[in-house]
């Protein structure tokens, strides 16, 4: 069982129990707007609330005109449907739709256009949305536990896969699978996830560490990307080839770091000096290849670019 359904029923429990205390007419639809009011985070709560509050007042509204001029018929609530819901599609209130056609129909049901039912629809609203805003508000469960875990996760698997691309450069003939890929992106993008949610969960005290983390290795993963596709055209052992497969083997211990070392960058810029001196390719072959791994020079350069924009010395974790 889910935080969020122990929430929902909470909610629900509450709005109802008030709706009774207050003797509102359809107590039980004030459960019902407390259902649909709890949401996953709280910038969302909140927003659904305005959304949902706004659009029932504008259904109303519609409603109120529709019946008064047509009267109560069947007919009349799907002139409602085609006139509100598209209106409120177009307004951004389209999440509320669904509780604007709860008070609408019970309007409807009443048969009547009255100060008496219109405040009583108000205190439904209030009651359900606000029990459900309060139950957001109160409690979400806290990602950072997750968050670390998917970070370790993230690492571990880029380590691997810069070992796995340095044992190809030593020996092109090696078959790899490329699993750690897959694994990296699935960490990498429930990471962001998860950190978008600790956003809008924190109105105060929030930490913009995790963010800029998993942005951070989401930019660097296409430059990895980049780097697996180029290492596909070394189809033989070059003297180059295996310098710079030291350089990952340094690279693969230095991305677990939270600072910006720049060893990786002195070893890289080094390393494009030794090639400028070594003497030009003498067949077409190693032409090839060697332009390949000056291109994986350029995209493991591109990779530590991103890391040293976005890791500082202020970069710490929470």
């Amino acid at each position: 069982m889910g935080i969020r359904v122990i929430k929902t029923a909470l909610a629900a429990l509450l709005a109802i129990y008030t709706a009774y205390y207050f003797q509102l007419a359809s107590p039980l639809s004030a459960g019902l707007l407390a259902v649909i009011g709890v949401e996953v985070t709280r910038m969302k709560g909140l927003q659904s609330a305005l959304v949902r509050l706004a659009a029932a007042v504008l259904g109303l509204f519609f409603a109120s005109v529709i019946f008064l001029v047509f009267g109560f018929h069947i007919w009349a609530v799907s002139l409602f449907i085609l006139i509100g819901f598209p209106v409120m599609s177009r307004l951004g209130l389209k999440d509320g739709i669904v509780t604007s056609s709860v008070v609408v129909f019970h309007l409807f049901a009443e048969g009547e256009v009255s100060e008496a039912l219109f405040l009583n629809e108000a205190l439904l609203l209030l009651t359900g949305l606000g029990w459900a805003t309060v139950v957001n508000l109160v409690y979400m469960p806290r990602e950072d536990h997750r968050l670390e875990e998917l970070r370790r996760r993230a690492e571990e698997k880029l380590t691997d896969i810069f070992r796995e691309l340095a044992a190809t450069l030593r020996d092109p003939s090696r078959v790899w699978n490329g699993e750690q890929l897959l694994d990296a992106e699935s960490a990498i993008e429930e990471g962001a996830r998860l950190a978008e949610l600790s956003r809008e969960n924190r109105f105060w005290r929030y930490q913009a560490y995790w963010g800029t983390y998993f942005d951070m290795r989401a930019r660097q993963f296409e430059t990895v990307g980049q780097m697996t596709a180029i290492i596909a055209f070394v189809y033989e052992k070059r003297p180059q080839g295996e310098l710079i497969a030291d350089l990952l083997d340094i690279l693969s211990e230095d991305i677990k770091s939270d600072v910006y070392t720049g060893v990786a960058e002195r070893e890289l810029a080094a390393l494009e000096r030794r090639f400028r001196s070594m003497p030009l390719p003498q067949t077409r072959e190693e032409f090839e290849v060697r332009a390949a791994l000056l291109q994986l020079c350029r995209e493991v350069d591109r990779f530590l670019s991103i890391a040293k924009r976005w890791k500082k010395k202020s970069f710490q974790q929470p």
